[in-house]
């Protein structure tokens, strides 16, 4: 069925029904990833896959992902040695994490002082998801919008876009004012600004559409990166022998690095495949993004009407024994040596959607899940504390647009020597024992 609506009917099932608190917190949809199939939605896609998410562009943003992930190192070492006996909140320094590499992918290189303000981003987009991945009777019975008002939610989401509006603003104005007009290229800010005063360009980007295109790269790739190295890092402490056969692989080519880089991840095979298997069982968005038929069409017998909204049901389609041996086991070797990929070709696994609503930032989440895991795995022994010792890590989903652990992921880590003696010397210069 996904392969009939995502491939064969894919033009017809290309656009995006409408949600009341995504129209309001996006400006009536300017941005890319919610905006219904149209001329302004192909602009807005041109943009981000050719200037923001392709091959040559997130090879470019290596350096500044390899001093991210290197900063969440040294964040854990020092939350581990100031309280030993207290367990990390793996959730919290995830969050934390991708936020920050979102942050500086939009910005470029800031100072480790300006990270307080990052609060400001964390809380609305955990506001914003709640809002656009929240029920709202409304977008079912559009009568009752009445209601909607009435409970608050419409203020809610006025409320949260006045105070998306105030924090971009300020930002695209103090990052012109910093570099005082000479754009880089440096970030995806710069190269939307470098577009926006482009002459020869026939799209036309307003300040209003930049703020769009900066909210997608907030809520798509910071919550669902956060969710797949948690739940990552949950099936690991579940499965010892998975987690001992990849750090082995890890330490194997690491070859007593303290932190890995980009380059050293091509042969680390079993590492891609704990990447896919943690994707299959606990996709981040596990209806995908929901799409709406523009005209009506038949697929295999049934009538579709136009304006149908349509849910995939992936976290369904993963988990379905039909196509996968023991589907409900962690078993990253099914895919060694599989041809199964998540470039939207295998109709069984697509967590990242296919067709044309495909999602065009795949490369630069991939990258970054592979390059913070590893360091993850290398760096550090991981195990549950000791007041868990007798219990098993709690695999409840919660339910939403995203799918979060219900209870947050706390471990205890027991870093190998050569981590805190580095930390400590804070010297480049490393003792391997």
């Amino acid at each position: 069925m996904a392969r009939e609506t995502m491939r064969t009917h894919d033009l017809n099932f290309s656009s995006r029904p409408h949600v009341k608190a995504a129209a309001i917190l996006l400006n009536g949809n300017l941005d890319m990833s919610l905006a219904p199939y149209g001329d302004h939605w192909r602009k807005m896609r041109k943009i981000s896959v050719t200037n923001l998410f392709s091959v040559k562009r997130v090879q470019s943003f290596r350096a500044e992902r390899e001093a991210e992930v290197a900063h969440l190192m040294d964040k854990i070492i020092s939350q581990a040695s100031s309280s030993p006996s207290e367990a990390l909140n793996i959730n919290h320094l995830l969050r934390c994490f991708t936020i920050d590499m979102l942050y500086t992918a939009v910005m470029g290189k800031l100072s480790r002082e300006e990270e307080g303000r990052y609060e400001t981003f964390r809380e609305l987009i955990e506001e914003t998801i709640a809002l656009i991945g929240g029920f709202s009777l409304e977008d079912y019975f559009p009568s009752m919008g009445w209601l909607t008002s009435l409970l608050g939610l419409d203020e809610r989401a006025k409320r949260a876009f006045r105070k998306w509006d105030a924090a971009l603003s300020k930002l695209i104005q103090e990052h012109l004012t910093r570099n005082e007009g000479n754009l880089k290229a440096d970030s995806f800010l710069d190269i939307l600004l470098s577009l926006q005063k482009d002459p020869n360009t026939d799209m036309t980007l307003t300040d209003d559409h930049i703020k769009a295109l900066l909210m997608d790269m907030f809520l798509g790739g910071t919550d669902t990166t956060n969710i797949s190295l948690e739940w990552g890092m949950a099936e690991l402490i579940r499965n010892p022998q998975v987690m001992k056969k990849l750090q082995n692989e890890v330490r194997g080519i690491a070859a007593g690095k303290s932190m890995l880089k980009q380059d050293d991840l091509s042969e680390m095979y079993y590492l891609k495949a704990v990447i896919k298997e943690t994707l299959r069982l606990h996709p981040p968005a596990p209806f995908l993004f929901p799409r709406e038929t523009i005209e009506s069409c038949e697929i295999e017998g049934y009538h579709i009407p136009a304006k149908t909204k349509v849910l995939i049901n992936f976290w369904s389609m993963g988990r379905d024994p039909k196509v996968w041996d023991n589907a409900e086991e962690f078993q990253p070797e099914r895919f060694v040596d599989s041809p199964i990929d998540f470039n939207g070709l295998d109709y069984e696994y697509i967590p990242f959607g296919t067709g044309r609503r495909v999602c065009p930032g795949i490369l630069f989440a991939v990258s970054t899940l592979h390059l913070a895991l590893a360091n993850l795995v290398n760096r550090f022994d991981w195990k549950l504390p000791d007041y868990m010792k007798d219990e098993k890590v709690d695999m409840t989903e919660t339910p939403g647009a995203t799918m979060r652990m219900k209870t947050k992921l706390h471990l205890v880590l027991e870093p190998r020597l050569w981590c805190w003696m580095k930390y400590f010397i804070n010297s480049e210069v490393l003792c391997i024992v």
